[in-house]
């Protein structure tokens, strides 16, 4: 299968660098304390937050620093396979540290002793990216919280196909085979804070790839940044907070 055309085109029709179409939409559940539902193309995450609350397990408080819980899941109807994934599964399971793993490093835990924040992450509908996905629509949805963040934590893949470096895979690409890097990026403080890689890719290539995700991981973080913004001129609209001009 050829991935990248003579001219320059994906399958999907997009040039090497260039993101899928994003859509984030804040505040969608009412019984979580704060939720989002971040769209990369065809891939589309929920996530829910509750907390800052009192430990579940006395055995994992923290005298000076707020425990984070994650847990990841596929809806069965994510893929057109339509099989049932468990909470419990291998993968989810994995990825569920991994996701709570890249959350702690951007959350200000140790402003919230003794306490816990539940992040519930489920993907909807399954395209490849799914584990970035999962990790932007948390950051928005513990954004939502009000719970503090070091900063707009953002992720995306990035791999290399048909010898070029090529930004947030879709499904086909992701199953083509090649070496492949999920990013995530603290963008103002310039901190790498996820870099996984599933397999092997050379010195020149693998700089090439991470420099890639590095500048669409900002991008991503900018788009997050103007829903947050928006998100937050309605509600103080709603709430009489501010008036719209005339």
């Amino acid at each position: 299968m050829e991935y990248v055309s003579p001219e320059g085109l994906r399958v999907d029709g997009r040039r090497p660098r260039e993101l899928r179409r994003i859509n984030c939409q804040l505040d969608v559940l009412s019984s979580a304390d704060g939720s989002a539902i971040f769209e990369m193309g065809n891939t589309k995450v929920l996530a829910a937050v509750f907390g800052p609350h009192a430990v579940t397990k006395r055995s994992d408080l923290k005298e000076d620093a707020a425990v984070v819980v994650c847990e990841y899941s596929m809806a069965a109807f994510s893929t057109g396979e339509r099989r049932r994934r468990g909470k419990g599964d291998r993968r989810s399971t994995e990825l569920s540290m991994v996701i709570r793993n890249t959350l702690e490093q951007a959350i200000l835990t140790e402003l919230m002793p003794r306490s816990q924040i539940d992040v519930y992450v489920q993907v909807l509908q399954a395209d490849g990216g799914t584990r970035c996905a999962a990790i932007n629509a948390a950051v928005l949805a513990l954004s939502a919280a009000g719970v503090p963040l070091r900063d707009l934590v953002a992720s995306v893949a990035a791999g290399h196909l048909d010898g070029t470096p090529l930004l947030d895979l879709n499904f086909a690409e992701d199953s083509g085979g090649g070496p492949d890097l999920a990013v995530a990026l603290a963008p103002r403080l310039g901190q790498l804070v996820l870099v996984q890689m599933d397999s092997r890719l050379p010195v020149d290539t693998f700089q090439a790839v991470l420099d890639l995700a590095r500048d669409g991981c900002r991008t991503i973080s900018g788009v997050m940044r103007e829903a947050l913004l928006e998100h937050t001129k309605r509600l103080a609209v709603a709430r009489g907070m501010v008036t719209t001009s005339s």
